[in-house]
């Protein structure tokens, strides 16, 4: 007899924060927590400039900056004040200038840490008090394949990854006595626009690498995800899941 597939995601009545929502990965799964019946709350400092038209009663689009501890608290005692409840967290939010190791300035390192990697430790300390009382909750980081095994031009990014990653353990092991499960998601090379910054050498040379022979989809990273938020992710804990089209195994 053939097994019955798993059941789809059903975050009916939960309520989810995804950073860096305003576009690519963030957007895509900020969409999909949504289409699984889940409320969210998209965190973006980008939707000063271009909110997006979304449903009211189940969208809040938020203003914030990640590295901005006032903000950050702001922007989940919003969520809570409209929902009253915070089940899924999701720390998306980064970016990745390609510089040189002689190029990175003292500032330019603090800042490419504190977006990648403080953020997501600002975020996850904001809602542990809400996910503490209600006995549990989701937290999911937005890591990097970068973050596993370096990258040239790229070594403050790969290293805030591989922090976050830490932090991922870390906090998993901390917070499963509260009922908080703690995962990452390690994406590799995406179609997003900010693929637009890099040349069309290093493209090329990096779908060389990928046995699968493409980049991956907003749309296939999104699934992951959500089987981390929803009953299906109930045993995963400490995990780093890695979707790169076997580009890091």
């Amino acid at each position: 007899m053939a097994e019955s597939p798993p059941p789809p995601a059903d975050l009916d009545g939960q309520v989810a924060i995804v950073t860096g929502a305003a576009r690519g990965i963030g957007a895509g799964i900020a969409a999909a927590l949504a289409a699984a019946g889940a409320r969210v709350a998209r965190v973006d400092k980008a939707f000063g400039k271009d909110r997006p038209e979304l449903d009211p009663d189940r969208d809040l689009v938020l203003v914030a900056d990640v590295t901005d501890e006032a903000q950050v608290a702001d922007a989940v005692a919003a969520a809570l004040d409209r929902w009253g409840r915070i089940d899924v967290l999701v720390n998306n939010a980064g970016y990745a200038p390609s510089e040189s190791v002689e190029e990175i300035t003292g500032a330019r390192w603090r800042e490419i840490v504190d977006v990648n990697l403080g953020g997501a430790f600002y975020f996850s300390r904001a809602v542990l008090p809400a996910m503490t009382d209600a006995g549990g909750g989701r937290i999911i980081n937005v890591g990097s394949q970068l973050g596993l095994v370096g990258a040239a031009q790229l070594s403050h990014y790969a290293a805030a990854k591989a922090g976050l990653h830490g932090l991922t353990k870390s906090l998993a092991r901390e917070l499963a006595p509260r009922g908080i499960l703690v995962n990452a998601v390690a994406p590799g090379p995406v179609e997003t626009p900010g693929l637009a910054h890099t040349s069309d050498e290093v493209l090329e040379s990096t779908r060389r690498q990928i046995p699968l022979g493409r980049f991956a989809g907003v749309e296939e990273i999104a699934p992951t995800v959500l089987l981390l938020a929803s009953a299906g992710g109930s045993f995963y804990t400490g995990s780093i899941l890695n979707v790169s089209g076997g580009h890091v195994m």
